[in-house]
């Protein structure tokens, strides 16, 4: 019997990713593998996926952990990108049109990275903030600390496409720079000898001619 929990998202987008190696923005927290996922409105299909998947984790939940008590409201891990984050502020611009969520998946359990032909992923710089990408996603209840909600687990993951990248990219060197002309400089057009090369090198780099005795070491120079 196909878990009721666990769906999978077509063609979303991935933000703050962190899929190949575990990450925590904060010292005190256990790192995890993660991802943002931005879930366009337009796509019905993966909206009444979420839904069921949701009531099916927070029917889990009643049964399970909950005992026999349903929150009010359920939190979840999806929101509305048109609308604000928990503190207020605005989603970025990219999460405009589409709902927002973040999975994840303990440090002690890699994710599953594969391409359209099912070949697995090793280049963490082909799977980045921007691209496109099939999610398996699994909902669970929990009870932690006096809260009650539903979060989500991430799976494995299959990318589809390439999109811009978010957060901007590596400047290229066109980008920087334009041509110079003319020649690679030469030594000899940079320095001039220095002298006996047989001595050393006193202060500021100056050629000293062998045999000296440094006067405040007594050793030869």
């Amino acid at each position: 019997m196909a878990n009721p929990t666990q769906i999978v998202l077509e063609n979303v987008r991935l933000s703050y990713v962190h899929v190949f190696k575990a990450y925590s923005n904060d010292p005190s927290q256990t790192p995890k593998f993660s991802t943002t996922i931005l879930i366009p409105k337009d796509g019905a299909k993966n909206k009444a996926s979420l839904d069921a998947a949701i009531a099916a984790a927070t029917n889990a939940g009643k049964m399970g952990k909950w005992n026999g008590v349903v929150p009010p409201i359920v939190p979840n891990p999806v929101h509305d990108g048109d609308g604000v984050k928990q503190d207020g502020t605005p989603f970025g611009a990219e999460c405009r049109g589409c709902w927002v969520m973040t999975a994840s998946s303990p440090s002690d359990r890699p994710i599953e990275i594969v391409d359209r032909n099912m070949q697995r992923i090793i280049d963490a710089t082909q799977v980045y903030s921007g691209c496109y990408a099939n999610v398996c996603v699994n909902f669970y209840p929990y009870a932690y600390q006096g809260k009650k909600g539903v979060g989500a687990g991430l799976g494995p993951i299959q990318k589809v496409a390439d999109g811009e990248a978010l957060g901007g990219s590596t400047p290229t060197a066109d980008s920087c720079f334009s041509a110079l002309g003319g020649s690679t400089p030469t030594a000899d057009s940079c320095f001039s000898a220095l002298g006996d090369t047989a001595g050393g090198f006193g202060t500021m780099g100056q050629a000293v001619p062998s045999g000296q005795i440094n006067p405040l070491t007594g050793m030869p120079m």
